[in-house]
């Protein structure tokens, strides 16, 4: 993509009303130097910083796409995004970040919509039936699942409706009904409904295959995530002889894909979902020095040196609000020999490392990942070791 910007016209048409991709006109070379500042700035203390790690073709990457349903200011159904820091809906047909083929059959599911007279949900009455509908695309597999949330549980002409789709989209490997009748800023409810095929897409990384379901984590850019994962293991360093723990695991893959480099590996979860994707996973890889533990990662630290048991590497891939205190108080208590820390959020990275280096710990070499094009986020992989 060439780095030069038409100052004139946006890239996109609706990204002033949007503005969810912030560096949408940015050359992309400057969106780099300027994500490998903000790093830099913030840990550049704790010690060295390599170049960030860029994308070659940095549209159409997102593989999980949700579209909002709702009504516009005149009652007018319309599905797109909403407005940042706002419930306002702007209309969207494609976006720059999306996956495509996400984007042309979410504007499939709008157009069905009329002839099975399904209604949007308004949240203010709460009323219609049609609240959102996620998209997840597998880059390995081609796999793609499409989610329909909906704010009842009675789907009329379900059948009908899900063969219409799948007719237009044959490439759809499962549909699911997520039924969400709370009022929440949450899209996913906890009840679901199977409409069409087995329920859940595989995808295949780093040469790893993973289930993945509606509701479970997975890193939104494929081809990054296997650069990610892969510096991470570099910087573990592996002799073979290794006991791990995969803090904040999700679905399993960064233990899964460290499991045929060390001796043993603790995967640790609390949502239940992504424990259950978890299991199948190792199963689904033949993984048999991996077990996964539903609970809190801090918890399962200090019982562990409550026992005194040893650790010689902690792989923590946080939320974007980073370790809690207790998280942090448990990686100083048990004292692994090495802590690769995986952050989508430099500020709070920052904060963490903070308390680590205080701790004992010392930052030996960081890289930045660029996971987000066109957006201020951006991914850090850290290796730290005990003094």
């Amino acid at each position: 993509m060439a780095d030069t910007v038409n100052k004139s016209k946006s890239r996109c048409p609706v990204s002033k009303k949007c503005g969810g991709c912030t560096m949408i006109n940015v050359p992309y070379e400057e969106q780099t130097v300027r994500k490998q500042q903000r790093v830099e700035d913030l840990i550049g203390r704790y010690g060295r910083v390599d170049p960030i790690v860029r994308m070659k073709n940095p549209d159409h990457y997102r593989n999980k796409v949700t579209s909002v349903f709702a009504p516009d200011k005149k009652g007018k159904p319309v599905c797109g995004i909403y407005k940042a820091g706002t419930h306002e809906v702007v209309p969207v047909k494609a976006c720059m970040l999306e996956d495509l083929r996400a984007d042309r059959i979410i504007q499939t599911v709008f157009a069905l919509m009329e002839s099975f007279k399904i209604r949007v949900y308004d949240e203010d009455r709460r009323t219609g039936f049609l609240r959102y509908v996620q998209v997840r695309t597998a880059r390995g597999t081609r796999q793609v699942m499409v989610t329909l949330v909906t704010a009842e549980a009675v789907f009329p002409q379900a059948k009908k409706f899900v063969n219409a789709l799948v007719k237009r989209h044959p490439e759809i490997t499962t549909v699911v009904q997520n039924i969400n009748d709370k009022q929440t800023t949450m899209v996913l409810g906890e009840k679901e409904k199977v409409l069409h095929g087995p329920g859940y897409i595989e995808d295949v990384l780093c040469k790893k295959r993973f289930r993945i379901s509606s509701r479970s984590f997975y890193q939104v850019n494929s081809l990054q995530t296997e650069k990610l994962y892969n510096i991470a293991l570099d910087y573990a360093g592996f002799s073979g002889k290794e006991r791990i723990l995969d803090a904040y695991c999700g679905i399993g893959t960064i233990g899964i894909i460290a499991s045929d480099r060390c001796k043993e590996v603790l995967s640790v979860e609390l949502n239940p979902e992504a424990v259950k994707d978890a299991r199948i996973n190792v199963k689904l890889n033949n993984a048999q020095n991996v077990e996964v533990f539903r609970n809190d990662s801090g918890r399962f630290m200090k019982d562990m040196a409550a026992k005194n048991e040893k650790l010689d590497i902690l792989f923590m891939d946080p939320p974007r609000s980073g370790a809690s205190e207790e998280f942090i108080e448990a990686v100083l208590t048990l004292r692994p020999a090495k802590v690769v820390y995986v952050s989508c959020e430099p500020d709070t990275l920052a904060r963490d490392l903070a308390l680590l280096t205080e701790g004992g710990y010392a930052m030996k070499k960081a890289v930045p990942v660029d996971m987000f094009p066109y957006t201020e986020g951006v991914e850090t992989v850290c290796l730290l070791t005990h003094n």
